[in-house]
C-alpha cells in the first residue's frame, strides 16, 4: 500500500517541525510526504524543506484549497492528512492501513495535547463519544488533522468542496455514495488546543455551528487560519 501524507500548512514554521518528525517516524513509512504551504508569509516552506518532503505551493488562501492540491498532488494510492500543528501516534498509518481493505476512507480521534491531563482526557473521550455518535446515525465526521482517502474514490466524487470549514466532514459524506467510510478508534492523532484560546464554551458554540453547516468563522475573522 502506497501512502502519501498531506500536511497543508499556512504560517505554521513554528509547529510544522513536529508534526513532520511524527510523520517521518511512523513504524509504516510514508511512501511520500507533501507539505502544500498555502500563501506562508514565513519560513514554512524552508522548513519543511529542510525535512527533504514534497512542497506543493497553493497561493489560494484556504485550507479546503490546499487539502484539494495536495490530494491532486499526491502519487500514492491513498492519501493520508494531518495539519501542521497535529502529531500523529508512530503507529498511526500502520493501523489506517490495516483498515483499508473494502474502504475508501478512513478516520480517527483526536486528543488536545500541552494541557491539562483533565483536558486532554476530556478532549479525547468526548471527542470519540462524538464521533460514535455521528457514525450511529450514519454522518461520518471525519477530521483533516487525522483521515485517510483512496485518492481515486475522492478525486471521482470531485474532492474536497470549496468551503471556509467543513470540507473534510462534506468529502466523506461524498464518499459514502461509492463506499464504505470506516472509523478506526485506535488511529489517535494529538492536536494543539489553540482552537480552544476562546474558552471551551466558544470551541463547542463553533463546533455546533459548523454541525448545522455554518463555518462562517471556524478559523477566525479572515477564514484563513494558521494550519
Amino acid at each position: 500500500m502506497r501512502i502519501s501524507v498531506v500536511i497543508p500548512a499556512h504560517n505554521e514554521e513554528a509547529l510544522l517541525p513536529k508534526a513532520l518528525q511524527a510523520v517521518l517516524a511512523q513504524t509504516l513509512p510514508p511512501f511520500e510526504v507533501i507539505v502544500v504551504d498555502n500563501a506562508s508569509t514565513d519560513r514554512t516552506r524552508e522548513v519543511a524543506e529542510g525535512f527533504g518532503v514534497r512542497v506543493v505551493y497553493c497561493p489560494r488562501k484556504g485550507v479546503a484549497y490546499a487539502r484539494q492540491a495536495g490530494l491532486l498532488a499526491a502519487r500514492g494510492e491513498w492519501v493520508a492528512m494531518t495539519d501542521a500543528d497535529s502529531i500523529p501516534l508512530p503507529t498511526w498509518l500502520q493501523t489506517l492501513a490495516r483498515h483499508g481493505e473494502g474502504a475508501v476512507a478512513l478516520y480517527g480521534p483526536l486528543r488536545f495535547y500541552g494541557v491539562s491531563p483533565w483536558t486532554a482526557w476530556l478532549s479525547e473521550w468526548g471527542y470519540r463519544a462524538f464521533l460514535n455518535l455521528m457514525a450511529f446515525f450514519g454522518k461520518p465526521n471525519l477530521a483533516g488533522a487525522n483521515m485517510m482517502l483512496l485518492r481515486e474514490a475522492a478525486l471521482g466524487v470531485g474532492g474536497f468542496p470549496e468551503v471556509e470549514a467543513r470540507e473534510d466532514v462534506l468529502l466523506g459524506w461524498r464518499l459514502m455514495r461509492v463506499g464504505k467510510v470506516r472509523y478506526v478508534p485506535e488511529a489517535l492523532v494529538l492536536t494543539s488546543p489553540r482552537r480552544l484560546k476562546g474558552g471551551w464554551g466558544r470551541f463547542l458554540a463553533q463546533q455546533v455551528k459548523n454541525l448545522l453547516g455554518d463555518p462562517r468563522g471556524y478559523f477566525g475573522e479572515d477564514g484563513g487560519r494558521e494550519r
